[in-house]
């Protein structure tokens, strides 16, 4: 039989403490708060007006109903007075030894059958709960701020935690109106433990002066349609936060990737925790603002370099990835060569950019004379002959090492002293292209992201030997035909993909130790982080087989013992479930 929950506890009224309140009250529950002292219970009771306030402003409360949902919720400094609650959800800061305290005195005070909920996000509840002669009768309970809007809530259950104090607790997040989800007792909970590793990982990133922090926050925006990039959550999060979530994370999994980047401490140290204090990776007009102003850290690697001419674009290859290219191209005005290994081959590619372009025109993005003269400008041949004159020449071919070795060399032979040559590579080092020809620094990276015509992110790879007006001309290039570009160096994934898929990993990791289920992982990063897919769906998307072979390469490459694949998704793969393409993967479809 389900507990019957009407009056709730809630112990520290910080941010988190007064959105959760708050959202008990919303709900019609009784709230009793307790808070150290009077002046703590006067800023929480601030935090809780200045929420109700905005609500009410925003049209999501009415006066009546902002002074009734204020009207249910008690205020105290007394542990005391949780008597008579139902359940308690404890909200202090992050410190294992005051939560063990409160729930050690709570257990003396509170009837036996009452459930304790701790709100932390990474410690430990199976060392919260042996303070108190319940264990079986403790759960985390963590909300997402701010709590009020937020929908995600992690029910973390013990090894000794009942089944019915699970069930009645996820029944209970239901009852909030939240999307509870629910995993076992380990640092991170879900969301945290995926989230946490990406951001440390991206730090690591800007600390090795690999990327800008604009380029590194673009890539994922633009490349994975995140809400923020990595570097603009940590300053929303607070480094200080950040850096204790990572060392808890650490503490328990020894996994090297956990340790906190060492530039996370020194500007910890520097006072420069994020939006709160007005600086972190960014510089804000005011503490606590979003809006970034300018500073003096270098945000771009091409200024002042003068750009190569480009009017003649070739583009080597006819899958999907070169049919788009070509017609990005063509589209922006530009003459492309598609060169082909047959005429049939040639032909067929001509006629995919046809059906993009005619496609487009139906959904009233592009007209039928802009579509014609697009289609007019790309000339298929099957000689690299052909491509002997043009500015600019994109290699889109199969991504094996000694095909598109074969090609540059080919290219080396007859493109004109002083044209761009690119790759497409997604995972291959660029220098080893650069290196079957005789003019490296005429190399680049040029990594389109699929659909071409749709995805606005273009990563601009430069190898060691990369001119700098190559760089410029690349840059310059994908400004020209609409593209965002970003600028990194030349090592395994770039920088989405080398932040990507460790964190697709981990959730496949996370899934193989029958911690979580993929539905809730999913949802967890889905509703938790406001990702657009969750690592599982993504994973069944992009292919498990090509997620394995990037997954493989970033691991050979930095040696990394977290980035070694999952063996889950090798045996996956071994087995054909390689996501939606064969009809299964993580899912059935």
């Amino acid at each position: 039989m389900a507990r019957d929950i009407s009056t709730v506890g809630v112990v520290g009224l910080g941010t988190m403490g007064a959105g959760i309140a708050e959202v008990l009250a919303r709900s019609g529950l009784d709230v009793v708060t307790v808070e150290l002292d009077e002046t703590a219970v006067a800023r929480g009771r601030g935090h809780l007006e200045h929420s109700t306030e905005r609500a009410l402003s925003g049209g999501k409360l009415d006066e009546a109903g902002r002074e009734a949902l204020l009207g249910r919720i008690r205020y105290s400094t007394s542990l005391s007075d949780l008597s008579d609650v139902d359940l308690v959800v404890e909200a202090i800061p992050e410190s294992l030894a005051a939560k063990a305290d409160v729930f050690a005195q709570l257990d003396k005070i509170t009837r036996p059958e009452v459930v304790f909920a701790s709100n932390t996000s990474s410690l430990s509840i199976t060392e919260i709960g042996v303070h108190t002669a319940r264990p079986g009768k403790v759960v985390g309970m963590h909300f997402f701020n701010p709590a009020p809007v937020q929908k995600l809530v992690e029910i973390v259950k013990t090894v000794v935690t009942e089944p019915e104090v699970v069930t009645d607790t996820v029944a209970f997040a239901e009852r909030l109106g939240k999307v509870p989800v629910v995993i076992g007792d380990r640092a991170g909970f879900i969301a945290n433990a995926l989230l946490f590793g990406y951001l440390n990982h991206a730090v690591r990133m800007y600390e090795q002066r690999y990327a800008t922090r604009e380029d590194l926050d673009a890539a994922m925006r633009f490349g994975c349609g995140y809400p923020m990039g990595p570097l603009a959550l940590l300053d929303l999060i607070g480094l200080d936060t950040a850096n204790e979530i990572l060392d808890t994370m650490y503490h328990q999994s020894r996994n090297r990737l956990h340790a906190p980047a060492p530039l996370l401490k020194q500007m910890i140290t520097a006072g420069l925790l994020g939006r709160k204090t007005g600086r972190g990776f960014y510089t804000y007009d005011a503490p606590d603002s979003p809006n970034v102003v300018a500073d003096t850290a270098v945000t771009s690697t091409v200024d002042g370099v003068a750009p190569r001419p480009v009017a003649k674009v070739g583009v080597v290859g006819t899958g999907t990835m070169a049919t788009g290219i070509a017609e990005v191209f063509a589209k922006r005005g530009l003459d492309v060569v598609l060169r082909a290994r047959s005429l049939e081959k040639a032909q067929a590619s001509v006629a995919k950019v046809k059906k993009s372009l005619d496609k487009a025109v139906v959904k009233g993005k592009l007209s039928e004379e802009d579509a014609a003269l697009a289609l007019a400008r790309i000339t298929p041949v099957t000689d690299f002959d052909a491509l002997a004159d043009v500015d600019l020449v994109v290699e889109a071919v199969a991504e094996e090492l000694s095909v598109k070795q074969a090609v540059f060399a080919a290219l080396d032979e007859v493109v004109r002293p002083g044209a761009v040559l690119a790759t497409t590579t997604s995972s291959l080092p660029v220098i080893e292209c650069a290196a079957a020809t005789s003019r490296p620094s005429d190399v680049v990276g040029l990594h389109f992201f699929n659909p071409a015509p749709v995805m606005k992110l273009v990563e601009v790879v430069s190898t060691i030997a990369t001119a700098p007006d190559v760089v410029a001309t690349a840059s310059a290039v994908c400004q020209a035909v609409g593209k965002h570009a970003v600028h990194c160096g030349d090592r395994a994934g770039f920088i989405v993909n080398a932040l990507l898929f460790p964190y697709l990993n981990d959730a496949v990791k996370m899934l193989e130790a029958h911690y979580a289920g993929a539905d809730d992982i999913d949802t967890a990063m889905k509703v938790g982080c406001g990702l657009p897919m969750g690592p599982f769906e993504l994973l069944d998307v992009v292919g498990l087989d090509v997620s394995l072979a990037i997954q493989r390469t970033l691991y050979n490459e930095f040696r990394e013992e977290g980035f070694a694949p999952a063996p889950l998704l090798e045996h996956l793969v071994t087995a054909g479930r390689l996501g939606r393409k064969t009809g299964k993967g993580f899912k059935d479809y």
